[in-house]
């Protein structure tokens, strides 16, 4: 291929890769659609820009699209894309997990607030985060009868020291 169909390419390919990283999965399924048509879908870049396409359909939530295109890439020539393609099936077609709701962390809508009361929330929060910790003073420390606890030698540092001689000895006696 010569370099000039390779740059429209690489510009909607990149800017696919760019709109999905950025949370953009609709745009993203917009470029990299446009980028698959410009490449040969059966070379190792093309199958690269198929895998992005797939996790743009399924994060955009049309999975049944992505489910499609990748029981196709299972067959694609470049053993990596195979391989990638094949684990990916998995989790596509694996059924959906139920989530109960006490499970879940709602998140407050913060876009309702206007302009003053969120200068107000932002400096209780500042003021909240800069306060010390109160430092725990020793009396506050749960005491420990010392005359409860067990300090009498049970041996097993001299069994240990005992069997590293022994092991060193014939390590030595062996050489």
């Amino acid at each position: 291929m010569s370099r000039e169909p390779l740059e429209p390419f690489k510009i909607e390919y990149e800017t696919g890769k760019d709109a999905f990283e950025r949370g953009q999965y609709r745009e993203a399924v917009q470029f990299l659609g446009k980028a698959s048509q410009l490449v040969d879908r059966n070379s190792r870049v093309g199958g690269e820009c198929l895998m992005w396409l797939v996790t743009a359909y399924q994060a955009a939530g049309q999975s049944s699209e992505a489910i499609a295109l990748c029981q196709t890439l299972v067959r694609h020539p470049s053993i990596e894309t195979r391989k990638q393609a094949k684990r990916l099936i998995y989790i596509l077609e694996a059924p959906e997990l139920k989530s109960r709701p006490e499970w879940l962390v709602s998140i407050p809508d913060m876009s309702t607030l206007d302009e003053g009361n969120s200068k107000i929330a932002q400096v209780s929060m500042t003021a909240t985060a800069k306060k010390p910790k109160p430092q725990s003073s020793e009396s506050e420390l749960p005491f420990e009868d010392l005359s409860q606890i067990n300090t009498q030698d049970n041996g097993f540092v001299w069994v240990a020291m005992g069997a590293i001689g022994l092991l060193v000895a014939g390590l030595l006696w062996f050489s």
